[in-house]
């Protein structure tokens, strides 16, 4: 099929347009490699830019992008960014983030990100804040591609750091906006197949043995521990449910698990239960330089007011976030996630 444009090819202004693009392609080819996709999506950007300006003064219409494609393909053969389906992608980067304020300040941290990624939040995003949140977290944590499709679908924007707590009465101020931001309500453990009506124990044993999977889900930072952690006060032993160790907030993570039926019924019970807990550790494992130890009621379903004023007795800092099953996660993501012993590594130095 012959897409070629005859009125581009005769255009004056088109082929001058071309080969200014083409010396921007070639130039773009000689920076350092370490530089490569910051080269060449700062080249991507200026791209659209071109292409939209393009298409809106010279009235080339769509046949542009399959012209343009077979052009830069012939003279750049070995680059596989000139497709047209790619430079639709282009354009629609452009479009999405250059339309405000907001956007333009973002072009330093896309162009530092792979474009796999950046195709995948302009086409799953639906607003600016939204994409700029998944840029700052996929750089800050390094995130593959199939991760943050996970995240994005997952919704973690919307759920990130919206757990009920009372840090800001129980914590420092720079301690307190971290965990607050460490915390998200609900959690989504779609890895998890469980009966409608499973118990406590059957949702610890399969948060355990899919524990990366669980780690994933809780975010950066958190180091896995043990289950069932025994502690001895005075002549009893007590066992707590799940304890992590989280190397930003250099704090111990209590997790006590409580299904909703008997929370909504006793939810100060257990969070003075947690509070509890809280206080051992504190004493018994957290040494010198560590941070308060923080804890986290995580149920099936919640009783907001009788939640907040349950955490408003406590002297010690926790929050409460309900949980929920959904799909399996996606085999994609199965091997990109560390294992249970690199994990507990992590946690080791504070058993």
């Amino acid at each position: 099929m012959n897409d070629k444009h005859p009125a581009l090819l005769q255009s004056a202004e088109y082929k001058q347009w071309l080969t200014e693009l083409k010396q921007k392609v070639a130039s773009s080819q000689q920076k350092a490699v370490v530089k490569v996709n910051t080269e060449l999506l700062t080249l991507y950007w200026q791209l659209g830019e071109e292409i939209v300006a393009r298409q809106q003064q010279a009235a080339w219409g769509d046949k542009l992008l399959a012209q343009l494609s077979q052009d830069l393909m012939a003279e750049f053969p070995q680059m596989k960014g000139f497709s047209q389906r790619n430079l639709k992608y282009i354009r629609q980067w452009y479009q999405f983030f250059s339309s405000d304020a907001i956007g333009q300040q973002l072009v330093a941290q896309l162009v530092q990100i792979p474009w796999g990624h950046n195709i995948q939040i302009i086409s799953k995003c639906s607003t600016k804040a939204e994409a700029a949140y998944y840029v700052s977290n996929t750089l800050a944590h390094g995130w593959s591609r199939n991760v943050l499709v996970h995240q994005i679908e997952s919704g973690l924007w919307t759920r990130d750091g919206q757990a009920l707590h009372n840090f800001e009465q129980r914590l420092p101020a720079a301690q307190s906006e971290l965990a607050i931001q460490t915390l998200k309500d609900p959690y989504i453990f779609d890895f998890l197949s469980l009966s409608k009506n499973h118990s406590e124990r059957e949702l610890e044993q399969g948060l355990v043995k899919h524990i990366t999977q669980f780690l994933l889900e809780l975010g950066a930072g958190f180091a896995y521990i043990d289950k069932q952690y025994p502690l001895q006060v005075g002549e009893r032993d007590f066992y707590i449910d799940l304890l992590f160790y989280h190397i930003h907030l250099h704090c111990y993570i209590v997790i006590e698990l409580k299904l909703g039926a008997e929370l909504n019924q006793s939810e100060p019970e257990h969070a003075g239960k947690l509070n509890f807990y809280i206080k051992a550790v504190d004493e018994q494992l957290a040494k010198t330089g560590d941070a308060p130890t923080i804890g986290l009621l995580l149920c099936k379903t919640k009783d907001k007011l009788v939640a907040e004023y349950a955490l408003s007795g406590m002297d010690k800092p926790m929050g409460i976030a309900e949980y929920r099953l959904t799909q399996q996660l996606p085999d994609s993501l199965k091997n990109e996630l560390p294992s249970v012993e690199v994990l507990a590594q992590l946690g080791g130095d504070h058993e």
